[in-house]
């Protein structure tokens, strides 16, 4: 979808069309991502040394706090900008998405700093150790102020997601991605820079994420005037009132990942390996969920900003409807290529066992969680954003913790994943059900004027 630079797009026709073609293209540039950082940990484990496998590994959990920061950043932008996109007051649009980058810069670059100043402290702490911890710290040296840039693509695209062109937000992660593939094996291994040419492969693609993405959102649309400070202030408030609950949603993901590894590894590698492998498998294959849920923000900001209470609640349907056919799809197809997933990492032994259990048993898991997904998006974009810290938290900590822990008392392993699965459950359908309340709340207190 190709949107003309002034037109609320999103305000009219069909949703589920505009769902899906958000969806479509969103994934396309998701997907290169996931796809991109799997063949990049790949490249570096076929170094023969496992502690450098490992050093990365390492490095991407403390990234991924920047990165968390960065996202939610730049839901709020996209939230502000596709409501006065859909109020019809373009000026405001465009003033937003300026002050809005201006706030990535100042955000990004203290997460990046304070993460530079502890990062080995941070590392230690995730069990980083001897040559491990000595790679992941130098890795992190380069990458960490890279995430200015990422913020900076990211808020980007949200803004050409805004105005509803799928298409120019969808180069921006590809064309980071396509950087990434390319300069991965050539610096890694042709010019033998190992971790460290990954690192450079990493910084320049921050790099290509800022190019396409001014592209897009300043010269073919216009959306990005030179940044004022008094503007930056002013917008301060509205910007940080979705952006902190939003951020503090995106963290609470590797809390709860965390206890889950801490919990299967007292059963050893075998179990710990398995849980490792179906956690690339799985970006990969319901990648197209977070799309989703990125995808339909601009969508409910547009309705939203012009009152289409109607359309809101048809594209919450829509979105509920399209997350459950596509994962009944994907698991299916996972189920039958579990051998091919098993061969892919050459597991064997128990670690393969569990790994043809967790295969089988993904498909509920990410059925609610996508319906998290989608709440959560709803939540973001019609004024609900402690709502969506509420769930996320809620889920990481009381949908994790105490399931998780019965389950692989009970049942190992196999138990843990079980609980896993049925906490997702809980908050899945109460965080739906809370994003519906929200939508006729919305709708009686419009009608009351």
């Amino acid at each position: 979808m190709d949107a003309q630079p002034h037109a609320a797009v999103f305000t009219q026709g069909s949703t589920l069309r505009h769902v899906l073609a958000m969806t479509g293209a969103a994934s396309v540039g998701l997907m290169a991502l996931f796809v991109v950082d799997l063949l990049s940990l790949i490249y570096v484990s076929r170094l023969g040394d496992p502690a450098l496998t490992a050093a990365v590994g390492f490095a991407t959990q403390v990234l991924f706090i920047s990165v968390s920061v960065a996202i939610g950043l730049a839901i709020a932008i996209g939230a502000l900008v596709s409501r006065a996109v859909g109020a019809g007051d373009r000026a405001r649009a465009r003033r937003l998405a300026s002050s809005g980058l201006v706030h990535v810069v100042l955000v990004s670059g203290a997460a990046g700093a304070a993460g530079l100043f502890a990062r080995n402290d941070l590392l230690r702490l995730l069990g980083a150790q001897g040559e491990a911890l000595d790679v992941a710290s130098s890795y992190l040296l380069l990458t960490l102020p890279a995430t200015v840039g990422l913020g900076l693509g990211m808020a980007l695209a949200g803004v050409l997601r805004a105005v509803g062109d799928a298409r120019r937000a969808m180069y921006v992660t590809l064309a980071g991605a396509a950087t990434t593939a390319a300069l991965d094996p050539l610096l890694i291994f042709h010019f033998g820079l190992g971790v460290q040419g990954a690192a450079i492969a990493t910084i320049v693609s921050r790099l290509v994420f800022v190019v396409v993405g001014l592209h897009g959102a300043a010269l073919h649309h216009g959306l990005v005037a030179r940044p004022r400070l008094r503007a930056a202030l002013a917008d301060a408030r509205p910007l940080y009132a979705i952006a902190f609950p939003a951020v503090l949603t995106n963290l609470a993901a590797p809390v709860g990942s965390a206890y889950v590894m801490r919990a299967f590894s007292g059963f050893g590698e075998p179990a710990v390996a398995a849980l490792a492998m179906m956690d690339r498998v799985a970006p990969v294959a319901f990648g197209p969920l977070f799309a989703l849920s990125g995808a339909v923000g601009p969508i409910l900001g547009q309705n939203f900003g012009a009152r289409r209470h109607d359309r809101l609640r048809r594209v919450l349907s829509d979105s509920l409807i399209l997350n459950a056919l596509y994962v009944v799809l994907v698991w299916l197809a996972l189920t039958q290529a579990t051998g091919l997933v098993v061969a892919l990492f050459s597991a064997h032994g128990e670690t393969a066992d569990l790994l043809r259990f967790f295969v089988l048993a993904c498909g509920p898991l990410w059925f609610f969680l996508g319906g998290v997904f989608v709440a959560n998006a709803t939540f973001n974009n019609l004024g609900f954003p402690l709502f969506s810290t509420f769930f996320n938290w809620g889920r990481a900590t009381l949908g994790v913790i105490p399931f998780v822990a019965f389950g692989a008392a009970r049942f190992g392993p196999r138990g843990g994943y079980v609980g896993l699965i049925a906490g997702a459950a809980l908050f899945g359908c109460l965080a739906v059900g809370a994003a519906f309340w929200a939508l006729s709340r919305l709708a009686r207190e419009d009608a009351r004027g």
